[in-house]
């Protein structure tokens, strides 16, 4: 079992990744068949307006905190290397860093980017947005999943 402060660092680390794996799973079998079910340039509309205000002080504290909270739990880790749930924590650290983290910088973000560019009910907005649907929702449950595994890992690392 671990001790003293990364006792802490786990018990944070699996609250935030376990909240943001709750974000990304209510999007994916919420959010986003909702919108798949509009019509096209309504759908297309209602994403770019959801991404254009996603960057609430909440959703940036709990998003990027989670990334630099693994990060830190990360390096502590290294640095002082505990006798017990050393590999539990890196690989806690890591399922949310590149699984979460880093598939939103270069999945989930460059496609909003590439939505927020087109011009609803144009034939290249309606010709793209099953494509986005399909591709988004897929890296999203890959987030869902990072998330929640390195959630569950965090805990595993407390036992």
């Amino acid at each position: 079992m671990i001790e003293g402060p990364y006792v802490v660092l786990a018990v944070l680390g699996a609250l935030t990744t376990g909240l943001m794996a709750g974000v990304f799973c209510a999007f994916s079998v919420l959010v986003m068949r909702g919108l798949a079910a509009l019509p096209p340039a309504q759908g297309v509309t209602a994403m770019n307006a959801i991404n254009a205000s996603a960057m609430t002080p909440v959703f940036v504290v709990l998003f990027l905190g989670s990334a630099a909270l693994c990060a830190v739990i990360t390096v502590v880790t290294f640095v002082l290397w505990p006798d017990h749930g050393t590999a539990r924590l890196l690989v806690g650290s890591a399922l949310y860093l590149c699984g979460a983290f880093g598939v939103t910088v270069m999945a989930n973000v460059p496609r909003n980017e590439t939505l927020m560019r087109k011009e609803p009910g144009t034939p290249e907005a309606v010709a793209y947005w099953p494509v986005y649907l399909r591709e988004w929702t897929r890296w999203n449950h890959v987030r869902t999943l990072a998330s929640a595994a390195s959630a569950a890992v965090y805990l595993l690392a407390l036992i």
